[in-house]
């Protein structure tokens, strides 16, 4: 087993993107209530202009890249690489020289494991690596129009034509690539209603884009499909598709394994129970908020861009009418 992710510094993508937020004025509290805020895409993107991109051995010749907004995973060889995710496109001449490094010239496949841009932005100019470029109908229509995100206040143009995914799989397709077989999987709706989690069966690396968050609170978009419920089903899932060997790839936070995967799912339990008993109890969204209901929770999970009261928010909305129903562990 390669080992050499787990000697990783504990430097995370979302630090980098923290630090743009607050630098831009963009405060946890103003977070909490986006609809009010300047919108952190703004300072993301100008945080991923600059950012260097670390290159994190992972197993045989898969490596993550950090530094472009979500996680991104590649699958190197002679057929050309196999990515997951492509980052923000401010970042391009950074990947580009990082691919480099590990001796990509061409892209075979690109996998989008959602829509939102920190992980499809740089589609158009992977596509022009050779790319076909791969998501579920869902995620490629939300690329191919505009698509406004009010947790986010802001709204994203529809992509190049180029970097609009033209291979969409509705259930679960093997790739065989360099000696490695590689099961990408859409997965019932989740973080948003068009979740794909990729697992490279030889070397045993699952790459779960952001239905995992480690170590930290998660973004859930309600808007686009997602709900805490099927953030638990996803984790619950994730957690049948590994063993204690398995390297999991979050889609923010460090590279894991199925110990954190297990925490972040007992957490989003944990917190899920608590906001569903205060709603049930009829009580508003700001008093749901006042009681602090993952005040357990927050100093290990609440520290970066999405902060308790957001979190808790995104809950709360998430829930059915009356947070009720119980998920299973």
């Amino acid at each position: 087993m390669n080992t050499a992710h787990e000697k990783r510094p504990v430097r995370w993508t979302f630090v980098v993107a923290l630090a743009g937020v607050v630098a831009y004025g963009i405060t946890s509290d103003a977070l909490a209530s986006p609809e009010t805020a300047t919108s952190p895409v703004i300072a993301i993107n100008k945080a991923a202009e600059t950012t260097p991109i670390k290159t994190n051995p992972l197993r045989g010749s898969i490596s993550e890249l950090d530094g472009s907004g979500g996680n991104i995973t590649v699958l190197t060889g002679g057929d050309g690489a196999f990515m997951v995710d492509a980052g923000i496109s401010l970042s391009k001449d950074r990947l580009q020289t990082a691919l480099r490094q590990l001796g990509v010239d061409k892209v075979k496949y690109l996998v989008n494991t959602h829509w939102h841009w920190d992980h499809t932005d740089g589609n158009p100019w992977v596509h022009d690596l050779g790319a076909t470029v791969v998501a579920t109908p869902n995620t490629a229509k939300y690329v191919s129009q505009t698509t406004r995100v009010e947790d986010w206040n802001y709204t994203f143009p529809p992509l190049a034509m180029g970097g609009r995914p033209t291979e969409l799989i509705r259930t679960e397709r093997t790739y065989h690539l360099d000696g490695e077989t590689i099961l990408v999987k859409p997965i019932a709706p989740a973080h948003t209603d068009g979740d794909i989690v990729v697992y490279f069966k030889n070397a045993d690396v699952l790459v779960l884009g952001d239905t995992f968050w480690n170590g930290i609170y998660p973004f859930i978009d309600n808007a686009h499909g997602g709900s805490i419920d099927g953030a638990i089903a996803a984790a619950n899932e994730a957690l049948g598709m590994c063993t204690d060997q398995t390297i999991v790839v979050p889609g923010h936070g460090p590279i894991g394994n199925r110990a954190q995967l297990m925490a972040f799912r007992d957490m989003l339990v944990g917190v899920r129970k608590n906001v569903a008993a205060l709603k049930s109890q009829g009580k508003s969204l700001d008093e749901v908020l006042a009681a602090k209901p993952s005040a357990e929770y927050d100093p290990k999970w609440g520290q970066f861009v999405i902060n308790p009261a957001f979190f808790d928010r995104l809950v709360y909305q998430g829930l059915n009418h009356h947070g009720s129903g119980r998920p299973s562990l």
